[in-house]
């Protein structure tokens, strides 16, 4: 289980562009200030619902985060995003590409690969 500090972190969410054409998924990164790993998944998914709802999209529900450190570019920065075109309805596309029981995340006892 990661540690909670305060700092700043990377939260990537998901969402579904429905009213674009190919229905794409995007992922996206942002960057917040916050007290925890889930006070910035608080933060990132407010504002993912807010910009779903702005643009017409969904989003997903899935949010993780990152410490970053101490030294980030801001709070609210997008600092990645990927677009992907999927026939995949959401809940197969989430299993297809980010919950299929192969992930690392979180602590291990080793860094092999």
């Amino acid at each position: 289980m990661p540690v909670d500090k305060a700092g700043w972190y990377g939260v990537r969410c998901l969402f579904r562009w429905s009213q674009e054409v190919g229905r794409p998924y995007e992922e996206s990164i942002t960057v917040w200030r916050a007290a925890s790993f889930d006070d910035a998944i608080a933060k990132a998914e407010s504002e993912a619902c807010e910009r779903a709802a702005l643009l017409g999209g969904e989003y997903l529900g899935l949010a993780q985060a990152y410490l970053i450190g101490d030294e980030p570019p801001g709070d609210g920065a997008e600092v990645f995003s990927l677009i992907r075109e999927s026939a995949f309805e959401p809940d197969a596309y989430l299993t297809r590409f980010f919950d299929t029981g192969d992930e690392r995340q979180g602590e291990t006892a080793s860094t092999d690969s």
